[in-house]
C-alpha cells in the first residue's frame, strides 16, 4: 500500500528536494508551500501540492483537511521542514520579530502536528520527522531568534517522542549544518525588515552578517547540497528502528561531540570565533 507523506516548505531547498526524492521512492507526496505562486509551480512540476502557511492557523486547518481528502483520510509521514532564520542581536530584536520566528518555526509546526496525530494514532503507525539545525545544539551570536526556536524544537521533539512511546508513531530529528538553500537570502530579507543596523552598537558585526548573507557561493567550506539530507530522511521514514537524531554535515557532527567534551567557557570561545 502506498504510504503518504506531507512535507512543509517545498518551494525550494531541502523541502523541494525531499518532495522529488520521496516521490521517486514511491511515496504519495503532498508538497506544501506558503505562497500560492509556489504551489502553482509545484503542481506544474507534477506534484500534488497544497497551500500551507505555518504563520496562519486557518491555512494549516485547510491544508490538513485537503491533505486528508487527498490521502483517503490517512497520513503515514509528516516532514516538518519549513522554517526561516531571523538574524540580529537580541537587544535589537523587536519582540514581534521573535513572535514571528516562533510562529513559523514552532507554534505553526505544533498546530500542524496536533491535527495530524489523531490520524496516525488511529492507524497505530506513523513517522514525524523534524528538520532542526546545528543551531538547535549550540548557539551563535546574532542568531538568537533562530537559536531559540531550534533549541525549543529539540526539547519539543524529545518530549513528543517520549509521549508517543508505544503508539507506533516514531519521531526523529534531522540536524543539518550548512546546506545550500535560499536560507541566507530569506534571512537577509528578515534582517532588513526588523533590524535597524545604523542605530545599533553592533554595526560592524551587522556589516559582517550582511556580507555573509549576500555572499555568492557556498556559505561554508563544509556546505553540502540538500541531497545530503535525503538518506537520513528515508531512514527515518522507513527503518523499523529510526534514529532519534540524524546529524548532517561535518560541523553538526563535530559540535554534537564538542558540546559534551568542552567546558561551557571553552565552547563559548569556539562559538564566538565561529560566529564572527
Amino acid at each position: 500500500m502506498v504510504k503518504s507523506v506531507l512535507i512543509t516548505g517545498c518551494s525550494s531547498g531541502i523541502g523541494q528536494c525531499a518532495a522529488h526524492f520521496l516521490q521517486q521512492q514511491g511515496f504519495q507526496v503532498i508538497a506544501s508551500a506558503r505562497r500560492q505562486a509556489d504551489v502553482d509551480t509545484l503542481q506544474q512540476a507534477g506534484f500534488t501540492a497544497v497551500l500551507l502557511d505555518l504563520a496562519d492557523e486557518a491555512s494549516i486547518d485547510a491544508a490538513v483537511a485537503q491533505t486528508l481528502q487527498l490521502t483517503g483520510g490517512k497520513l503515514y509521514g509528516l516532514f516538518n521542514n519549513a522554517a526561516y532564520g531571523q538574524p540580529g542581536a537580541l537587544e535589537d530584536l523587536p519582540t514581534q520579530a521573535l513572535r514571528e520566528q516562533f510562529e513559523s518555526n514552532l507554534f505553526g509546526l505544533h498546530h500542524l502536528t496536533r491535527l495530524i496525530l489523531p490520524t496516525m494514532l488511529a492507524a497505530k503507525e506513523g513517522r514525524i520527522v523534524q528538520n532542526s539545525s546545528i543551531l538547535g545544539l549550540v548557539a551563535l551570536p546574532f542568531r538568537g531568534a533562530y537559536n531559540a526556536s531550534k533549541f525549543a524544537l529539540e526539547g519539543y521533539t524529545d518530549t513528543l517522542r517520549l509521549e508517543l512511546h508505544g503508539t507506533g508513531v516514531a519521531v526523529s530529528l534531522i540536524e543539518p549544518g550548512p546546506i545550500e538553500t535560499r536560507f541566507r537570502a530569506n534571512s537577509k530579507t528578515a534582517f532588513l525588515r526588523h533590524i535597524d543596523a545604523n542605530a545599533s552598537r553592533h554595526q560592524a558585526g551587522y556589516q559582517q552578517t550582511l556580507e555573509r548573507l549576500q555572499r555568492p557561493g557556498p556559505s561554508s567550506r563544509y556546505s553540502l547540497e540538500p541531497e545530503a539530507c535525503m538518506a537520513p530522511l528515508l531512514h527515518a521514514l522507513t527503518s523499523p528502528k529510526p534514529k532519534i537524531r540524524y546529524p548532517v554535515t561535518r560541523p553538526t557532527v563535530m559540535m554534537s561531540w564538542l558540546r559534551r567534551l568542552l567546558s561551557a567557557r571553552a565552547l563559548d570561545k569556539l562559538l564566538l570565533k565561529a560566529g564572527g
